[in-house]
This record gives structure tokens, C-alpha cells and sequence, in this order.
């Protein structure tokens, strides 16, 4: 089979597509041909330059830490899928063989997909059969590969965590990015929150304005604090969803929080430090936290919420595996609008 493999840190050249030998699936695990792998900033673009050596990938490294496709190769003892279901996995799995109906006694070691064991910048991909989901018929594997990766954590940050309300205001930063615009959907689209987006420019925060948001500020150029309170009528907002730390936007923003508001992030990319009034989060009874998770259990309604339309994943470019490295290079080279998908089935 063909993959993009990097053996060592550096430049985009380092990640190399050739031949390797076909993985065979151990006991409990499936192979899934794989038809959609996203590319990440952090996960997969710093990875391999050497900005995340706390990961620690196993090198030679296959990355890509979520995938979708079609199984078409089971191992010993699987009984819970079968050759040609659609499927998609990413994120942090058992490392060694670990039986279909094991995963909670699974004492051993885990890792990421794409990091601690082989990913999904391939055309073929073994993964244990205890963390494949099954895709709705009508969700593409483009779509569902995105979804996999980003719409459970902003799911988590929303829903479980802020427990945004129908009808209450969320602040979402960073409108055009893939967490900032699937957070806009969610609290629109599945919530029925009222949304204020913003961005550092008109455009991007037009984006917001497209994806069903009310309000839309570009702070580059307008005061977030007063749109914020002009927007609620002074009262200010019951949720700030954040993945980037501005540290020159997020401490006006943090003022615009109202009574009993919650603050819930998700990232740093522009951080990490920020500074933050407590006057005015004790003042307000404020709850901060973080989570880059997601809960087992939202996945499903994630990918009902998709297919149904409810939520309309990013996809600025789908490339064929063989433009790994190119879609590297795009990614150093400018923040973009949405996210890149690699096809290896694309020629």
C-alpha cells in the first residue's frame, strides 16, 4: 500500500509517500480502506516539524489521527462488523491487541492514531474494533471524517459542559475556524442559543453571519466589548466558547460574560497566557474550564446532527494522499478557512 510517512522531524519534504508493506489486522482489530484522513495543525503539522516532541511519536510515523472509510479486512474474533461497513475512528486507542468486547478491562497502553501507532495518512489502517463508529448512510466520508475529529469536542464544550440553553447568548471566537464554526452550529442549529461570532476580520466574520450566527464582529476593527452588550441589552453573555487565547481579544471578551456565564475552551493557539479581570469572574460568578475531550456517548447525535444538515463541516480542499506534504505546506503557510481532507483514493 502507498502512505505518507515521516522518519525523523523537519520540513514539510521529511513527509515522504511510498510503498509500505499492507498492515493485517491482529485479533480484535479491523482494516478500514481508507477514504478521508483531516490534516491538523497541531496533531499532525507541528508533529511532524518536531513541536510536539512531549507526544513522542513511534517513528517511523504514519500520522493522521482520525480516519474514514470501508472495512474491508476483520481479525480473529470479530463479530461486530463485517467486510464493506462504513466506518470512521480517530483519537487515543489501545496500542496492543485488545479483544472486541475488552476495551474496559484493557490494562495496556494507549496512544493516539497517526502518533503512538499507525494512521490514517494511508490507503490502508488497522485499528482496534472496540473504538470504530458506524457512519449514517447519508453523511459523506469527507464530512464524517471532519465531524469525527471536531464536532464532539465543540458538542462536549457546549452541551455538557457550558449546558448552553435554547434561547440564552453564546459568544463564539474565532468564527471561521473548524471548532469556532461548528460551535456557531451547534449552539444555532441543535441548541437554539441566540450567537454572537467573531474574527479578526470582516470576512471571517462574515463566515459566522453565513453559518446562522445573529451577530457578527470583527474586532479588528469594532469594540467586542460594546457589541456584546449592545447585542443583549447590556446583560452581557451566558457562555464564551473559546480555542484560541487571543491575548489581546479574550481578556475584553471575558468582560462581556454575564451572571452565573460560563467560559469553556478548548485551545491556545494563540495563547497561552491571558489575562483575566477576577473582579469580574467572582463579581459574576463565573465557571472557567477547559476540555480538549469528548464524551463516548455524543458521537452518534454529532453524526445524526451532520447528515441531518444541522451542522455543515468546513472543507476548504480535498487532496489526494500523494499531496500530503503539499497540504503541510498550506497549512504552515496560512490560517485558511476550513479544513483539508486527504483521499487516497484520489488517484
Amino acid at each position: 500500500m502507498k502512505a505518507a510517512v515521516f522518519h525523523e522531524y523537519g520540513p514539510p519534504e521529511v513527509l515522504r509517500y511510498h510503498d509500505v508493506a499492507d498492515p493485517a489486522p491482529r485479533a480484535g482489530e479491523v482494516r478500514i480502506k481508507v477514504h478521508a484522513a483531516t490534516v491538523n495543525r497541531v496533531l499532525d503539522v507541528a508533529l511532524r516539524r518536531g513541536a510536539q516532541p512531549q507526544r513522542a511519536p513511534v517513528m517511523p510515523c504514519i500520522p493522521g489521527v482520525d480516519c474514514a472509510g470501508v472495512i474491508d479486512a476483520v481479525g480473529p474474533g470479530v463479530t461486530r462488523w463485517k467486510v464493506g461497513d462504513r466506518v470512521a475512528a480517530a483519537g487515543t486507542m489501545p496500542v496492543d491487541v485488545v479483544a472486541e468486547d475488552g476495551l474496559d478491562a484493557y490494562k495496556g497502553p494507549k496512544g493516539m492514531m497517526g502518533i503512538k501507532r499507525p494512521g490514517g495518512f494511508a490507503d490502508l489502517v488497522c485499528i482496534p474494533s472496540a473504538v470504530v463508529r458506524a457512519l449514517p448512510a447519508n453523511l459523506n466520508f469527507h464530512e464524517a471524517a471532519v465531524v469525527m475529529r471536531h464536532v464532539p469536542t465543540a458538542w462536549n464544550l457546549l452541551v455538557n459542559i457550558a449546558k448552553l440553553q435554547k434561547d440564552e447568548w453564546a459568544l463564539i471566537m474565532g468564527a471561521s475556524g473548524n471548532l469556532g464554526a461548528i460551535g456557531i452550529q451547534i449552539a444555532k442549529n441543535v441548541i437554539g442559543a441566540k450567537v454572537i461570532c467573531t474574527a479578526g476580520s470582516r470576512a471571517r466574520a462574515d463566515v459566522g453571519l453565513a453559518l446562522g450566527a445573529d451577530v457578527a464582529v470583527d474586532y479588528a476593527t469594532q469594540d467586542i466589548l460594546a457589541e456584546i452588550m449592545k447585542a443583549t441589552g447590556g446583560k452581557g453573555v451566558n457562555v464564551l466558547y473559546d480555542n484560541i487565547a487571543n491575548p489581546n481579544v479574550l481578556p475584553q471578551a471575558f468582560h462581556g460574560i454575564g451572571m452565573d456565564g460560563r467560559l469553556v475552551t478548548a485551545g491556545a493557539h494563540g495563547g497561552p497566557n491571558v489575562s483575566i479581570d477576577f473582579f469580574h469572574l467572582y463579581d459574576k460568578r463565573i465557571m472557567i474550564k477547559g476540555s480538549p475531550g469528548s464524551r463516548e456517548g455524543d458521537l452518534p447525535a454529532c453524526f445524526e446532527a451532520a447528515a441531518s444538515g444541522k451542522i455543515k463541516v468546513q472543507i476548504a480542499h480535498v487532496l489526494p494522499l500523494s499531496k500530503a506534504a503539499d497540504a503541510h505546506r498550506m497549512i504552515e503557510g496560512d490560517s485558511g478557512m476550513g479544513k483539508i481532507v486527504l483521499d487516497p483514493t484520489l488517484g
